[in-house]
């Protein structure tokens, strides 16, 4: 787990020095040790978290006499076993890094390459001889990349963060994505919240030549899985194995490892199976909240590990431990997301990396396996959202900004752009094989938009501002091909979630707790957002001038108003808040970085 960059320079070389600023960037995302690769026009920068190979693992990583350089972000899970596969077919290594495989494996085969690897990566590799720069993600996005195409170079990074010094100026926010961060909470696809600057797509290959020309491909998508006719007993045996390797190459570390255990069944399916791998008790970290109404799942945390004996850690915080922290989270999301968990994970991320370097989340498991309450509604349901809000068979029919009054917020830009916040899901929708069912096409849904453009930004932005690796079995591409494969009748029949993944637990969990009612990993803004912090967030976002730019601030009274009298207006000031706050640190004082402990009011200038 690292963060890596760099850069393609037409018709000059790179140095060192001009990479210098984008390392200084990502020392958060490796505080290890910072590397460098320069080759006339094509320069790399990896900043390291030492996971495996701590003493000989160190990038970039050099191969065929200096013709590849790779640098990588994240865990290449099967690189024991590719690593034989490649010292069989004669290529010699010169380290025990998981990372060193990508080169070998590029070498022997530049095109079809990247479906030898298992894992979260994304990757950069020079190939001096062909001169140019193939960039790589994962397959289901778990670790970021971004790039930007400009006349005379393209530069590349784990975070926005590190593409912007180098930029020969500011970039201007794009609308599209702002409206989407509003209406859907991400910014969702390629583009992000700065013009000219793009995602690498979950599964997908981009080439780029010294003359910077480009060529992209997709190497994987969830659209190649196919239905099939399935019973429990047979999906049983065939999960039972796969998930066992998966769990065996997912634990593979030169460092301890622990688990964010929630109070829900996925986390406590892996605190399971992370039992059976080590003899020592699995480190677990839970949190709960103070001064709320809302009931959170410590005691549910807590009693599951009771039952493995994990060495369980409860956090207790308040609002003022969790609100001091927005700023913080913002910096560390890089894009515009709205995720209330991204507060308590920051919280988790920071006490885990006190004694750890990689923590384990169940991230995915309710869109592989159909736990969500918004994928069990009535047909009629279903039909009657279709009609008003064709394209995506009643799915995600809804803006977070539905009410009136939020619309009326809206300024002239950010109006003109509403009717197309659901684009991105229609999209995704429509683009699923006819003969998958409903249910199916709502998770790939997800899957294709959501989950990579905010749950995952949370547990990746959120642990690495703290140098932590978050680790998420459930997103390995064999269970996500598993999971979609399966027959309605094992994911959901309309009241029950997650029905195969559930029986199958059975053998290792109480069952009172796998058929507990799911409560989520829930944050109690809602009630938290009153009292004099309301009033101070009033006063300062009447006169912000990015909310005055974009917004229409003679309707925020009544926002205001609202959410003192009914407490609804939640989600629109939490927005707006967000958005004064980024606005700051990433336009007004570009480079600025705020503490884990800091009043966000003081960062909304």
């Amino acid at each position: 787990m690292c963060g890596i960059a760099g850069i393609v320079l037409r018709g000059a070389g790179v140095t060192e020095n001009m990479l210098e600023p984008m390392a200084q960037q990502m020392r958060h995302r490796g505080p290890d040790g910072f590397g460098f690769f320069t080759h006339e026009g094509f320069g790399l920068v990896h900043t390291r978290l030492s996971i495996i190979d701590l003493s000989g693992g160190r990038q970039p990583i050099l191969g065929d006499d200096g013709r590849l350089a790779v640098v990588a972000n994240g865990e290449i899970y099967n690189y024991i076993e590719l690593r034989d596969e490649l010292e069989q077919s004669g290529r010699r290594f010169a380290t025990h890094s998981d990372s060193e495989t990508i080169l070998h494996a590029y070498a022997e085969d530049p095109v079809d390459f990247v479906a030898r690897l298992h894992g979260m990566f994304a990757f950069a590799l020079v190939d001096v001889q062909r001169r140019k720069l193939v960039l790589g993600r994962d397959r289901l996005g778990i670790k970021p990349l971004f790039y930007a195409v400009l006349p005379d170079r393209v530069l590349f990074g784990s975070e926005l963060k590190a593409i912007l010094p180098l930029l020969p100026a500011a970039p201007a926010i794009a609308p599209e994505a702002l409206s989407e961060f509003l209406h859907d909470h991400c910014a969702i696809g390629e583009q992000t919240i700065f013009q000219g600057i793009r995602r690498v797509a979950p599964g997908e290959i981009i080439e780029i030549d010294a003359d910077l020309r480009i060529r992209r491909r997709t190497y994987w998508s969830a659209l190649s899985v196919r239905p099939r006719a399935i019973d429990f007993t047979e999906a049983d045996a065939e999960f039972e194995a796969l998930f066992e390797q998966v769990m065996r190459e997912h634990v593979r570390s030169d460092v301890p490892y622990g688990l964010f255990l929630s109070g829900g069944n996925d986390s406590a399916i892996l605190l399971a199976m992370l039992s059976r791998f080590q003899s020592q008790p699995v480190r677990t970290f839970s949190i709960g909240y103070r001064d709320a109404a809302m009931k959170d799942e410590l005691d549910d945390a807590e009693r599951i590990a009771a039952v493995f004996g994990s060495q369980h850690s409860s956090l207790r915080v308040d609002r003022s431990a969790l609100f001091r922290r927005i700023p913080h989270t913002i910096w560390a999301a890089d894009d515009l997301m709205r995720d209330y968990a991204s507060l308590p994970t920051s919280a988790l991320s920071e006490a885990a990396a006190q004694e750890l370097k990689v923590v384990f989340s169940g991230e995915g498991g309710d869109e592989v396996f159909a736990g969500y309450r918004r994928y069990r509604q009535p047909a009629l349901a279903w039909w009657f959202r279709n009609l008003l809000a064709p394209g995506s068979g009643g799915f995600r029919t809804r803006s977070d900004w539905w009410r009136r009054r939020s619309q009326h917020l809206l300024g002239p830009q950010l109006a003109a752009l509403r009717p197309r916040f659901r684009d991105p899901y229609i999209r995704a929708w429509q683009s699923a094989p006819a003969d998958w069912s409903h249910l199916t096409h709502c998770q790939y849904t997800d899957i294709a938009t959501d989950l990579a453009d905010s749950l995952l930004v949370k547990v990746d932005r959120m642990m690495m501002g703290f140098g932590l690796e978050g680790r998420v079995p459930f997103l390995d591409h064999r269970v996500v091909e598993f999971g979609l494969s399966l027959p309605d009748a094992l994911k959901s029949d309309g009241r029950e979630p997650k029905i195969f993944l559930r029986r199958w637990a059975e053998k290792y969990l109480p069952r009172d707790h796998l058929y507990t009612k799911k409560r989520g990993f829930t944050v109690p803004v809602r009630e938290w957002l009153s009292g004099p912090f309301l009033d101070g967030l009033e006063h300062k976002l009447m006169r912000n001038a990015a909310v005055r730019e974009w917004f229409e601030p003679s309707r925020l009274p009544a926002l205001f108003a609202a959410q003192r009298r009914k407490g609804n207006a939640g989600r629109e000031l939490f927005c707006l808040m967000q958005f004064a706050i980024w606005h700051r640190l990433f336009i007004e004082q570009p480079g600025s970085q705020p503490g884990v402990d800091e009043d966000p009011l003081d960062w909304i200038a």
